[in-house]
């Protein structure tokens, strides 16, 4: 294993943990994923194992079309959504799929996330848009999952949590977080009226 291979997996254990601490991926549930850059291999979460007792020597390395180059345990079985999303958006390089339970609430809805606080605007430049309920795991889901999301950093799946992307895996946590607490805020001020929602043009630094 080379030492940019390690120190990827450290950094992927260390943001599943806690992405499971902020309760954002109960029990098993949810994926990490980060591209090594110079060698074009993705480093992913394995199958159906507690992220806290998760360790380097658990995580899996596939290449571009999914197929295992390092590792002892099954990979996450969204393993070619991930690398759908790498091989169509060079700029992408890390990927977190994950379970919030206030983002369920929009998605059992079927309805998009409106940017109604600045860090939702900030973080994804206008609503977070959901995808109808359709079994993932397969290079199609993947691909219909990119074309919900168009420019969206991030999107809801039906019935099944969010995904969002980044250039690292700090990027992509911050904004599960951000999105899972503007939905919180949306959910809970729709209770009491109508909440506004904000638009680029409230924030003119989104332009430049």
């Amino acid at each position: 294993m080379s030492d940019d291979l390690r120190a990827l997996k450290e950094d992927l254990v260390d943001h599943a943990q806690r992405l499971a601490a902020l309760a954002l991926a109960p029990n098993t549930q949810g994926n990490l994923s980060v591209r090594d850059a110079p060698s074009g291999l993705i480093v992913i979460t394995p199958h159906d194992l507690p992220y806290e007792t998760m360790t380097v020597d658990d995580v899996v390395v596939v290449d571009a079309w999914g197929t295992v180059v390092e590792g002892h345990r099954e990979t996450s079985h969204e393993t070619p959504v991930h690398c759908t999303v790498y091989r169509e958006c060079p700029d992408i390089q890390a990927v977190i799929h994950s379970e919030p339970i206030y983002v369920n609430v929009f998605g059992v809805l079927g309805r998009p996330i409106e940017p109604v606080v600045i860090t939702l605007l900030l973080s994804f430049g206008g609503p977070v848009p959901v995808m109808p309920f359709m079994p993932s795991g397969s290079v199609d889901f993947g691909m219909r999952m990119l074309a919900t999301m168009g420019e969206c950093p991030g999107v809801i799946w039906g019935q099944h949590g969010c995904l969002t992307v980044g250039r690292n895996l700090d990027e992509a946590l911050r904004r599960t977080v951000v999105l899972e607490g503007g939905a919180k805020v949306a959910y809970l001020a729709q209770q009491l009226g109508t909440p506004s929602v904000l638009v680029p043009d409230d924030y003119p630094l989104l332009k430049g």
